[in-house]
């Protein structure tokens, strides 16, 4: 199909309308955001002059670092930098522990780590799968005492 010159023209104004259209709403609705954001935005200066205190923020996540616990399995050193997490996995028993490191931090499958033990696939998996119980256990206990601990003293 052929088009005239008059119909392609004809085409090309009708689009460059549209997109005049199109940009024309966009920067409204643009305008309008950022209208709407300035009248609940508050300034940092004034909050400052109207508090009475210095706001600030301490992350906690690279003081453990400090004390990083060092667990070693299958003749390997492992570092665990999370108090909570390090003392989790000391109260599990060795064996256990040394399946979870196994699984996770060695990449052993569950047939490898029963073959390391002498046992099944399936006696590995559920030793995996027991360890992983009582560590989460062990995880919201702590979790649960650090929150107590927080809320005797923050009274």
């Amino acid at each position: 199909m052929i088009y005239s010159e008059e119909y392609k023209e004809h085409i090309e104004y009708t689009f460059a309308a549209f997109c005049k259209v199109v940009l024309h709403n966009a920067a409204m609705t643009a305008y309008r955001d950022f209208g709407r954001k300035q009248k609940r935005e508050v300034s940092l200066e004034y909050l400052m002059s109207e508090t009475s205190f210095e706001p600030f923020t301490t992350d906690t996540y690279f003081e453990q670092y400090d004390q990083p616990t060092v667990f070693v399995a299958k003749g390997e050193k492992t570092v665990v930098a999370s108090k909570r997490l390090a003392d989790a996995l000391s109260k599990l028993t060795e064996q256990r522990r040394n399946v979870l490191f196994l699984y996770f931090f060695f990449g052993y499958t569950d047939t490898q780590i029963g073959k390391e033990y002498g046992r099944s696939r399936s006696t590995a998996n559920y030793w995996k799968l027991a360890a992983l119980k009582q560590l989460r256990k062990e995880m919201e206990r702590l979790k649960d005492e650090e929150q107590e601990a927080d809320t005797f003293w923050s009274h």
